[in-house]
């Protein structure tokens, strides 16, 4: 559009009179500036990368590095990210901290709610090998990926939020990457234990032995009596009837 002079202006027509220059241009009609050229899995990709929903599953001290991320400070939210509390509407699934036999069908049973596609993010060296509970604990799992597909590690004990931020990046490269024609191929399975828990046999540790030494015995009557200290009532009773008995 060609803009006049204010003494041709009178001869512009209605049509062409800009009535606000702020307002947005208008629509043209040519077919290359209105039509994206794109593939379906580029972007249904692009709107799932950009907005993950993950489901917090915090057991242990891992959990309060990522709680860190939920601040001001590192800004969890600029990521796209809204953590939800129900595995119904989550596609992430975030595990900081150990898995105890015990918590395995309770993880397992929030994995198969989750809709599909999910990913699954492990969290520290405890949720990723077993962590310092591997040596010698009977109820610790050697790894969460003997219940579910893990798609990210993030080591460390614990690790720093800014490897949890690069481990969001490198989920989301991932997604990027998908196919939608390879999906019921590369769909995730469950591993169920496949790895046997390699466990030896540990010397019991609590005997009583400790319970049982000098150190441990009450003292006796009259010892709690000339030193004044509490007794329960059967044995004042008791003892009062030893005196009557002597007297």
């Amino acid at each position: 559009m060609v803009i006049k002079s204010p003494a041709e202006s009178s001869l512009i027509s209605d049509n062409e009179r800009v009535m606000n220059p702020a307002a947005p241009p208008t629509v043209t009609q040519d077919l290359s500036e209105n039509v994206i050229l794109t593939t379906v899995d580029d972007i249904y990709n692009w709107t799932r990368l950009s907005s993950l929903f993950p489901l917090l599953y915090g057991t242990a001290c891992c959990f309060i590095e990522f709680a860190a991320l939920l601040g001001s400070r590192f800004d969890f939210d600029r990521f796209g990210l809204a953590p939800r509390s129900s595995p119904r509407q989550a596609d992430l699934l975030i595990t900081a901290g150990t898995v105890t036999m015990k918590m395995a069908p309770a993880l397992v049973r929030l994995y198969e709610q989750m809709p599909e596609p999910k990913y699954v993010i492990a969290m520290g060296a405890c949720t990723i090998t077993g962590g310092m509970f591997s040596v010698d604990s009977p109820s610790a799992v050697r790894g969460v990926d003997k219940l579910i597909p893990v798609d990210v590690y993030i080591p460390g004990c614990p690790p720093r939020p800014e490897a949890i931020f690069d481990a969001v990046v490198k989920l989301r490269k991932k997604v990027a990457n998908e196919s939608m024609r390879e999906r019921g191929i590369l769909e995730q399975t469950h591993r169920y234990y496949t790895r046997s828990h390699k466990m030896e046999a540990v010397e019991p540790i609590l005997t009583g032995k400790y319970l049982r030494s000098d150190s441990r015995e009450a003292p006796s009557k009259e010892l709690m009596q000339s030193m004044g200290m509490p007794m329960n009532v059967a044995e004042s009773e008791k003892l009062g009837e030893e005196k009557q008995t002597n007297g």
